[in-house]
C-alpha cells in the first residue's frame, strides 16, 4: 500500500457500498474477468483491508471501479465483500448509478441518465432518475436469468429434508421457504436464519455442480434466500433475507437475489411479464422488481429482470497504514 486508501460510502436499503476513489494501482489490461483474478491474486490484502475491521466490519460491501472492456460502457466494477469477489450486485448497482450521474461520469438527458456499467456477469443497463439536477431512483435491467434447479431437496440436520430451487441473477442463489425450518419473520432472530441459510449453501455447494453457459467463472453458488414463500403475483410485498459469501448478511431486499426470485417465479408462471412485485428486506427496506423480457441464456429459457430502488451517500474516507500497527492488515472478530 504505497498511498491512502481513498473512499466514498454509500448504502441502498440500508446495505452499504464502500466505493474506492484512490489508492489502488494500475491493473493491467483485459478482460473483467481477468481483472478480476489479477486483483484477487495481487491485490486482494487491500479488499482486507477496506472490508475488515477496523475500517470495515462482517458485512461491509465494496466496489473497485476499473477500465472497462466492453464496447459501450460507462464504467466497469468488481465487486468485494467479506470472502472475496462477486460476479454481480444489483444494490451497488443502483448506488453507482447515483454516482455516475452525481459524479458527471455520465450526462444526464432531461429527467434521465443511463449508464452502462460493466460487470463481471456482463453488461447491466441503469437509468437514474433525476430532479432538480439532482440523482433520485435508480432501475436497472438484469443480464439473462433463469431457474436453474426446480424442487431439489437435500436432508439438512437439524431440519430434515429442505426443498428448494437454485435460481440465477447475475449470481446464483438456493431459494427456499422459511417455513420448512421453522422460522418466521418478525418473530426469530437473524441469527437463526444466518444458521439455515449457510447451512443450505454449504450443503447445496457440496451436492449439486451448477454451470453457466457464458463461463465456469460465473457457475458457484454465492448464497442462499430464505423467503416467505408469498412467490405467487400479489399487490403485496414478498419478504426474503439473503445470506451469502461468508455468512454475510444483506441489508437490503438484494438486487441479483431479486433477480433470481424474478426468474423462478416466471418459470413456474407465478408472475407475468411487465407485472410489478415489491421485495422486502429483514430491516423491512424494499426494492421493486418486474419481468422486462424473455430471453435465452444457452440453453435456458431466460428473463432480464428491472430491479428498482434508492441509494444514499454516508460519508468519505481516507484510509492510512501505520508500519507499526498490528493490526493493520485487518480481522475480523465473527
Amino acid at each position: 500500500m504505497n498511498a491512502p486508501l481513498t473512499v466514498i460510502d454509500m448504502h441502498t436499503a440500508g446495505e452499504p457500498l464502500r466505493i474506492v476513489t484512490g489508492g489502488y494501482p494500475d491493473l493491467p489490461k483485459g478482460t473483467i474477468l481477468q481483472k478480476r483474478a489479477h486483483v484477487r491474486d495481487h491485490l486482494d490484502h487491500l479488499r482486507r483491508i477496506l472490508m475488515f475491521e477496523p475500517r470495515g466490519h462482517a458485512d461491509q460491501y465494496g466496489a473497485l471501479l476499473v477500465e472497462p472492456d466492453l464496447p459501450g460502457a460507462d464504467l466497469a466494477v468488481l465487486f468485494m465483500h467479506n470472502e472475496g469477489y462477486s460476479t454481480m450486485c444489483g444494490h451497488a448497482i443502483i448506488a453507482l448509478g447515483r454516482y455516475a450521474a452525481d459524479q458527471g461520469l455520465v450526462s444526464p438527458a432531461g429527467d434521465r441518465a443511463e449508464v452502462n456499467i460493466e460487470c463481471p456477469c456482463g453488461l447491466v443497463r441503469a437509468e437514474v432518475s433525476m430532479r432538480d439536477g439532482k440523482a433520485t431512483d435508480v432501475s436497472f435491467e438484469s443480464v439473462p436469468s433463469f431457474l436453474f434447479a426446480r424442487d431439489r431437496t437435500v436432508v439438512l440436520s437439524p431440519w430434515g429434508e429442505i426443498s428448494f430451487d437454485i435460481a440465477y441473477g447475475g449470481a446464483f442463489y438456493a431459494l427456499a421457504d422459511t417455513q420448512q425450518f421453522g422460522l418466521e419473520f418478525g418473530r426469530d432472530p437473524v441469527s437463526d436464519f444466518v444458521e439455515a441459510a449457510d447451512g443450505l449453501t454449504r450443503k447445496v455447494q457440496a451436492e449439486i455442480p451448477l454451470s453457466h453457459p457464458d463461463a465456469e467463472d460465473l457457475a458457484f453458488l454465492y448464497g442462499s434466500i430464505l423467503t416467505d414463500g408469498r412467490d405467487a403475483f400479489s399487490d403485496q410485498p414478498t419478504r426474503n433475507i439473503c445470506v451469502f459469501a461468508d455468512r454475510q448478511v444483506d441489508r437490503s431486499p438484494t438486487g441479483s437475489g431479486v433477480t433470481a426470485r424474478l426468474a423462478a417465479m416466471h418459470a413456474r408462471g407465478q408472475i407475468r411479464e411487465g407485472e410489478t412485485r415489491r421485495f422486502e428486506s429483514i430491516i423491512g427496506s424494499r426494492f421493486e422488481g418486474a419481468v422486462a423480457s424473455r430471453t435465452q441464456a444457452g440453453p435456458h429459457d431466460a428473463i432480464t429482470a428491472r430491479v428498482s430502488g434508492r441509494a444514499f451517500y454516508s460519508g468519505r474516507s481516507e484510509f492510512v497504514i501505520e508500519d507499526d500497527d498490528p493490526l493493520a492488515a485487518g480481522f475480523l472478530v465473527r
